[in-house]
């Protein structure tokens, strides 16, 4: 299995210039952005539907976005491979450092210390790297059996996983997701099992979507009680027609702008990762599209902020 092969120069350079029809302030130089940044938060983007895109191609796309850094995954179909984390995870933290941006998250399918994850190999290498914290993989429940009862399985293996990743100088953070049986989802389960831990080895990505999606009105209580943890805020837009769940354009959806507010009037300063999935992933052909989704979605963005 090998990563996607990417796009010829000529090919790409089309790609950017059909871009620069949609989104006018995605041609400056990504230089001179990165010296002006000075905002508080660390913008970056998932790069899950870039991934047609080589390391380069990518960081040079994003860099000139305004974008600090990326949200990367290194996991199975992942723009690294883990079978090929020694040899691609290098280049791509070199690509991103040539246009000055950070690897602000890596995401994994990782969730215990397990050879079959390749746990320890993976973060070793991210470590080295630079990377500083993880998203892990998820827990899940089986609806069959008592719900609580489960938490005490899931605690021995969270307690190792942040013991290994502090030995090695990274920091893991789950996600909230939604969903009938993701640990985490309701946000009181998480916030339990982390009680035992130090906010500062084991945090927690706060997607502001999901948590619209288990709690419209209930997304306050919720981000209050997870609040300690907080480490890296996730966005991206739920809606529904006809009782259907979808995603669609920053702000136009179903999410609370005072999300933002709350988030802007704190003294959060970590890493902001903007998700544009909804137009599909891993299809070159839509790369024009979805590179404007993108800047459109990130200067929604930082005007909800504002």
């Amino acid at each position: 299995m090998t990563r996607p092969t990417s796009l010829s120069r000529r090919r790409f350079l089309g790609v950017s210039a059909t871009t620069l029809a949609f989104a006018p302030s995605f041609a400056a130089d990504s230089r001179a952005q990165g010296a002006a940044k000075e905002h508080r938060f660390e913008f970056c983007t998932f790069t899950k539907p870039l991934q047609s895109l080589s390391f380069p191609e990518m960081a040079k796309t994003l860099a000139a976005m305004g974008f600090d850094g990326i949200e990367g995954a290194v996991r199975p179909k992942g723009h690294v491979l883990p079978e090929r984390v020694d040899e691609d995870l290098p280049k791509l933290a070199e690509a991103l450092r040539a246009e000055g941006l950070s690897f602000s998250v890596m995401t994994t399918a990782i969730n215990e210390v397990s050879a079959g994850q390749q746990t320890e190999a993976i973060l070793r290498a991210a470590a080295a790297s630079g990377v500083r914290r993880y998203r892990m993989g998820y827990y899940q429940y089986d609806l069959t059996r008592p719900i609580r009862a489960q938490l005490a399985e899931f605690r021995p293996k969270l307690r190792d996983l942040v013991a290994l990743s502090r030995e090695l100088g990274i920091k893991p953070i789950y996600q909230n997701h939604s969903g009938k049986d993701y640990f985490g989802a309701p946000i009181w389960d998480l916030a339990e099992v982390l009680s035992e831990h130090d906010p500062s080895q084991v945090g927690v990505a706060f997607d502001i979507g999901h948590a619209t999606v288990e709690g419209a009105k209930a997304w306050p209580l919720n981000f209050a009680l997870i609040r300690p943890y907080l480490d890296t805020v996730y966005v991206k837009e739920p809606s529904w027609k006809d009782n259907v769940l979808g995603w669609g354009p920053l702000g136009e959806g179903a999410v609370d702008k005072g999300f933002y507010q709350i988030l802007g009037k704190s003294g959060f300063k970590g890493p902001v990762s903007l998700h544009v999935e909804y137009l599909g992933q891993n299809d070159p052909a839509r790369l024009p599209a979805l590179l404007a989704a993108i800047e459109k979605d990130f200067a929604t963005l930082k005007g909800l902020l504002s």
